[in-house]
């Protein structure tokens, strides 16, 4: 017949800030085998029995319980919920002690108890003690007790058990260990996205690589900046790799001032610290009119083919496109060279009157139903070329790209269509266009029209894409086309 122990018996009890004390404990241990082999799965009887004032001491109560081992060989039973033998739990007065916990079990399963262990409850949990101490008092903090038999380690929350990792018993939650890695692999930190002081921190992350990891699961850390401050990374919890990973943070809110913001990630005993420089936020021009009345958010993001770096959404557009028919991503139709002084809202109004100056005094969308379609006669080819153009609407150090930059994002797509143009990294929406003899708006969601700074005779060059195909075409200037930045 197998021979079976208990080993390293414990409890552990945990109250926080319960009104009423209440009438049970958490009991939890360990079951091997002679060969000190942990008994998994495996069903077992158990009486247990609180002795006062010696571990040979009058029962003061006694129960019986039919737990099971799980995986680990730990059983985890509630002294105080089993059947009653004797006694009352909720009438122990805990405050008259020392009290020693008797346990007697049956590998079996049954009431043959042939294992026993007596051990003291070296400190009694709080909320049971307050109960029935002469001293004890409400208090108006959460309360945490921790009754530790034979070297069981302390610290345990309320919630955790006993988990064996790595060869140590530790507290874990879910009885998954906890998270440990050998390093971080700082100096590899990839960074996403770019922060602007006074701008809100919007598509910004950065992922740091790890080794060593030991499987184990990481709780949620929101990590606030120093240095620059006003900024918040944000770890979701999850669970590690075995061997190598990556964690990413999400970066958040909006710095104040220019500078490095640094972040302290720590994970078991292994810490990294990440930084982010803040730039100057860019500028707008004199006279920019912002249509849902707050500026064009600005993100970076790079084609690894081209090397060009650009704003991640198109002039206007609330977000990053989310796919190709995303209305939030759509952003603004500008006239080929007006700068934004409000005609490129797509509600704008019209006007029949071409303008004869650079800049307008108005907002209205100019009606250009005749040759040469140019909403300002006479007509002027020098406007958007540059970060200097006289009417670039881009922030400062942004600027209209030329038609070979727009023709070499095209050809380094997946497809030559608007699932490339889609999955590419400026993922260009099919935003549509407005008509230049009546203002009218056509094809939204179905194609995508973008505005080079580069000219053809009277007319403009500009990237065109629908589900069948893309091209780079030249067009009339007085119609309304997207506008994707490109940084200089």
């Amino acid at each position: 017949m197998k021979q079976y122990l208990l080993f390293n018996l414990f409890l552990i009890q945990s109250f926080l800030g319960f009104a009423q004390a209440p009438n049970k404990m958490s009991f939890q241990a360990i079951v091997r085998n002679s060969n000190n082999v942990v008994v998994s799965n495996h069903a077992v009887g158990m009486r247990i029995s609180i002795l006062q004032g010696t571990a040979t001491g009058t029962s003061v109560y006694t129960e019986t319980q039919s737990p099971s081992t799980n995986a680990n060989g730990l059983i985890a039973i509630e002294i105080g919920t089993g059947t009653i033998v004797s006694g009352s739990f909720s009438n122990i007065d805990w405050s008259n002690g020392p009290y020693f916990i008797k346990t007697e079990t049956d590998p079996n399963g049954g009431t043959n108890y042939t294992l026993t262990g007596t051990s003291q409850l070296l400190s009694v949990p709080y909320a049971l003690h307050s109960k029935t101490s002469d001293n004890s008092k409400k208090t108006d903090t959460a309360k945490v007790a921790l009754s530790a038999l034979n070297g069981v380690p302390s610290g345990g929350l309320q919630g955790q058990s006993l988990t064996i990792c790595e060869g140590q018993m530790v507290w874990a939650s879910g009885g998954q260990c906890p998270a440990k890695i050998a390093g971080f692999n700082c100096a590899d930190t990839v960074h996403i996205g770019t922060l602007f002081n006074t701008n809100i921190a919007s598509g910004t992350s950065s992922s740091i690589t790890y080794n060593g990891g030991n499987g184990g699961v990481y709780a949620t850390q929101t990590i606030a900046s120093t240095g620059v401050t006003g900024l918040t990374a944000s770890l979701s919890a999850g669970t590690l790799n075995s061997g190598n990973g990556t964690l990413t943070l999400t970066i958040t809110g909006t710095p104040t001032s220019i500078g490095i913001a640094s972040f302290e990630l720590v994970l078991g005993n292994k810490s990294c610290t990440l930084q982010r420089t803040v730039l100057s936020a860019p500028t707008w021009p004199s006279g920019t009119v912002f249509c849902n009345g707050i500026p064009t958010v600005i993100v970076n993001v790079t084609n690894p083919i081209t090397s060009k770096t650009w704003m991640d959404r198109n002039l206007g557009a609330s977000q990053a496109a989310s796919s190709s028919t995303d209305a939030s991503a759509y952003g603004d139709l500008y006239q080929w060279g007006r700068k934004a002084d409000g005609h490129q809202c797509r509600n704008s109004g019209t006007t029949g009157t071409l303008s004869t100056t650079d800049q307008t005094n108005h907002a209205n969308f100019i009606l250009a139903p005749n040759s040469p379609y140019d909403w300002r006669s006479p007509q002027n080819t020098n406007l958007w070329q540059g970060v200097n153009g006289t009417n670039n609407p881009c922030p400062s150090g942004y600027r209209i790209p030329t038609n070979s930059e727009l023709d070499a994002e095209r050809t380094s797509w997946s497809q030559n269509n608007s699932t490339g143009a889609f999955n590419s990294p400026l993922k260009l929406p099919l935003s549509g266009y407005r008509g230049s003899a009546d203002g009218s708006l056509s094809d939204v969601g179905s194609l995508g029209y973008y505005w080079s700074s580069s000219v053809n005779g009277t007319y403009a060059w500009y990237l065109s894409f629908r589900s069948g195909y893309a091209d780079m075409s030249n067009n009339r200037r007085a119609v309304g086309f997207s506008v994707r930045c490109l940084k200089d």
